[in-house]
């Protein structure tokens, strides 16, 4: 079942970290690569004001796998925690890696702390612009316009830039 997923990183080696991470991901159980969007780097949203000059590196990968949304879920998060990740109370600071589950399949979740498909998937154009370049015609459950519609539609404000690295 085709799935999305957001990765981030503003902490360490972020490049090594993205890569890594995508390297994971595709070695999972019964899992294929379809899509990889371009790196782009990012202000940081949300952040405390100390944290504002970790700029973030953010693509979306798209993956073909077995699981339900849950088991990905809990696999992302190892990978994360493989990857150096500190959950701290405040969901905004920096990390090493932050992969978010955008979509599986059709699936509409809202469970445990899941919410499926991610509830600001909409809300950041750190997510619209790398998902429309591999997925603009996308059309998730919980929207009634495509990916590329949103980005299009999406006001000014935060700097998304595309990285001169590849993959």
């Amino acid at each position: 079942m085709e799935s999305g997923f957001s990765l981030g990183s503003n902490l360490g080696d972020r490049l090594v970290n993205l890569r890594t991470a995508r390297r994971r991901l595709a070695a999972l159980p019964g899992v294929r690569e379809l899509a990889v969007a371009p790196i782009y780097e990012t202000e940081p949203v949300g952040v405390q004001p100390e944290f504002r000059h970790l700029a973030f590196l953010n693509t979306v990968i798209i993956l073909d796998g077995p699981f339900s949304p849950q088991e990905w879920r809990k696999r992302t998060a190892q990978i994360e925690d493989e990857l150096g990740r500190v959950r701290a109370a405040d969901k905004f600071a920096p990390r090493t890696l932050d992969i978010d589950v955008l979509y599986v399949g059709e699936h509409c979740v809202d469970e445990g702390g899941l919410t499926i498909p991610h509830p600001r998937w909409t809300q950041r154009r750190f997510v619209l612009q790398p998902l429309a370049d591999v997925r603009p015609n996308l059309m998730l459950p919980d929207s009634d316009r495509t990916v590329l519609q949103l980005l299009v539609a999406f006001p000014p404000g935060a700097s998304v830039t595309r990285f001169p690295a590849s993959w």
